[in-house]
């Protein structure tokens, strides 16, 4: 006898389930036993299977399969779930990248302009240092160039002076004569002369 509430496919099952056990325990020795001979053994495996039928929920097989098809779907929708949120990081991950990628393309332009300032900033101090340099030696040369002029003008003047007072005058007229007239000049006399004395020729 079953409950309305357990239906028909439960009762059924059980029967069929118990009738299997028994053939499979006793064979054909159920054929000629008498009635109720097993009943001490085999009430041990009634009990079991009506507690089994009567309160496990997997003892129905729809309701069994019902459970694992949502069980599946459960894990199914779980895993499209983790497909998705893969999915969303895939996105953010190509996302990334990209910005990465432009990132990248930002930080080579800037290397190469820095490199470029930075070329054109040693060649400006190159020459400036070369023009400095340049300005400094020919700064040089020109102190030394007008110091040496100015030394040789110095010569001259004092030349000049003495010449001033042994020729009596600024246009040096004793020292100063033309071809055949009179004497030698005194400017002969005073600078040639002892050159002439002192020298191994001379008289």
């Amino acid at each position: 006898m079953a409950d309305d509430a357990a239906g028909r496919r439960i009762p059924f099952a059980f029967l069929e389930d118990i009738h299997g056990k028994f053939v499979k325990t006793y064979g054909r020795a159920a054929l000629t036993a008498l009635a109720y001979a097993m009943n001490d053994e085999f009430s041990r495996v009634l009990s079991q299977q009506m507690d089994y039928y009567s309160n496990d929920p997997s003892a129905d097989q729809i309701n069994r399969m019902r459970g694992e098809i949502s069980q599946v779907r459960s894990v199914m929708i779980d895993n499209i779930d983790k497909v998705l949120e893969r999915g969303d990081r895939l996105d953010l991950l190509v996302d990334k990248t990209t910005t990465m990628q432009g990132n990248t393309v930002r930080f080579k332009r800037q290397a190469r302009r820095y490199r470029s300032t930075t070329w054109w900033r040693n060649v400006k101090l190159t020459a400036l240092s070369a023009t400095k340099t340049g300005l400094y030696v020919l700064q040089y040369l020109l102190v030394q160039s007008i110091a040496k002029a100015a030394l040789i003008l110095l010569l001259l003047v004092i030349v000049y002076i003495a010449l001033f007072f042994v020729c009596h005058g600024f246009t040096l007229p004793t020292c100063i004569r033309e071809e055949g007239e009179g004497p030698e000049p005194a400017i002969y006399s005073v600078i040639v002369t002892p050159w002439i004395v002192k020298t191994p020729f001379g008289t």
